[in-house]
């Protein structure tokens, strides 16, 4: 017969688990994520030097859990390292002799400044010119998501996207806009809370005025 402290820790062990697995909305439907244990109480024992460090007490009730929260947190905000972009595409290319322009836009777009590791978020916009493969819409917000969940800057996220797509699916061209609010400018520095950076990236045939020219109008207007 099972001791009441043991039914506790199998409780507190299965909570421990399903809290570590969580729903990965990055590279597929019905898959997991699980987070490396031993990452984890690495970063967690970090988190709590800096919560001493900065004068509050690690061990009050507040505090107790926000190391593990953050050190997942992090887990979860840079889980791109470990997926493969490429791939994504690759799962569902098809062949289509479709060659006019393909436009997924104001995809929403997180990522993390690496350098103070604050939050820039906003949206991207992206199209592409099929050369006898075409790629299942969802993957394009997928490999933002790949390159967004780690830590970036934005100018080479814009470039990242777009040479993935271009390497990937061989098209004709594609062309990366993203437009994003950076916290590191909003919440601190500087302090300008209406600024927005915007990045662009072309290849083939977006480097024509003329394509580039529908690509822009096309992601201004609203066409509903």
């Amino acid at each position: 017969m099972q001791s009441i402290t043991d039914n506790e820790s199998k409780i507190k062990r299965d909570v421990e688990h399903e809290d570590i697995i969580e729903t990965n909305n990055l590279t597929g439907d019905k898959q997991l994520i699980e987070y490396d244990k031993q990452v984890l109480d690495n970063l967690a024992g970090h988190y709590e030097h800096i919560l001493e460090s900065v004068g509050d007490d690690k061990d009050r009730e507040g505090l107790e859990k926000t190391p593990m929260r953050v050190a997942k947190s992090i887990q979860f905000l840079t889980q791109g390292y470990k997926v493969d972009p490429a791939a994504i595409l690759k799962s569902a290319m098809f062949k289509e002799d479709h060659k006019h322009m393909v436009l997924i836009k104001d995809i929403e777009m997180y990522s993390l400044c690496e350098h103070h590791m604050l939050p820039f978020f906003g949206k991207a916009h992206i199209a592409y010119i099929p050369n006898g493969h075409i790629v299942g819409l969802s993957k394009i917000p997928r490999v933002v998501d790949a390159f967004a969940r780690r830590l970036q800057v934005q100018e080479r996220l814009t470039d990242q996207i777009k040479d993935c797509i271009q390497d990937t699916l061989n098209p004709l061209g594609v062309a990366v806009v993203i437009e994003a609010k950076h916290l590191c400018m909003l919440m601190r520095g500087i302090q300008k809370q209406n600024s927005v950076a915007t990045t662009s990236s072309f290849t083939g045939a977006f480097l024509k005025d003329s394509t580039r020219s529908e690509f822009i109008n096309l992601i201004s207007s609203s066409l509903s």
